[in-house]
């Protein structure tokens, strides 16, 4: 966890703000340190949180959308929390991105928008964020960035980095006067190019953490 904390940083999709987590059973997931996810260091375990329950202290109010989304979605097993600059901007104008391109097939069209600009500070706010994923893999909050539910921390990551790529891509057509223009991808088009063998998920995970000095000496150990 403290690998993909620091790669959603330096990718330049959490600053200051932001959070991931990775359920350990049914009852309790693993949340990060509560600093800025650039500074984690090896030595920060992390708090165990309960899926049910009040939040330890030490523990970010905003870990409660972790919790919620727990509870509604069973399969899922990592939540990011992240401030995905482009996706904040479009969000700004109640926009999310369109699926557009590769990248973007992997989210439902639209994205869910949470159309609250406010911090998720409380269990009423927590729980309608999770419900507006609707089971899905994402939400996006207006004007106060994005969550992400995975199948696993990696995928999560990678998944933060997708969308940010998504809105990228819209807002440059936007700019660029070809709103008009662009080609939504379909549901079908979607559902055939979200794939996830040839190591799609495994090869920007490896991009978005190379040089990780901790990631670095695991792979040594393994080696060895």
């Amino acid at each position: 966890m403290r690998v993909a904390a620091r790669a959603l940083a330096r990718a330049g999709l959490v600053h200051a703000y932001g959070h991931c987590s990775t359920r350990l059973d049914a009852g309790h997931f693993l949340v990060c340190a509560a600093k800025p996810m650039a500074l984690i260091m090896p030595d920060d375990e992390g708090v165990i949180v309960p899926v049910h329950g009040e939040l330890p202290d030490g523990v970010l109010g905003e870990v409660r959308i972790h919790q919620h989304i727990y509870r509604e979605q069973p399969d899922a097993a990592a939540v990011v929390r992240s401030m995905p600059p482009t996706v904040m901007s479009l969000s700004a104008a109640r926009r999310t991105p369109r699926r557009l391109h590769g990248m973007g097939a992997y989210f439902t069209d639209p994205v869910p928008l949470w159309d609250d600009p406010q911090l998720i500070r409380t269990e009423a706010q927590a729980a309608a964020v999770a419900r507006t994923m609707d089971g899905g893999n994402a939400v996006v909050m207006r004007g106060n960035g994005l969550v992400i539910a995975a199948p696993s921390l990696e995928q999560a990551v990678v998944l933060t980095w997708y969308m940010e790529d998504a809105a990228r891509t819209d807002w440059q057509l936007r700019a660029a006067g070809l709103e008009a223009q662009a080609a939504v991808l379909s549901a079908q088009e979607a559902r055939a190019r979200a794939v996830g063998t040839g190591r799609i998920y495994e090869r920007m995970w490896d991009y978005l953490t190379d040089g990780d000095p901790e990631l670095s000496q695991i792979t040594k150990q393994d080696a060895q």
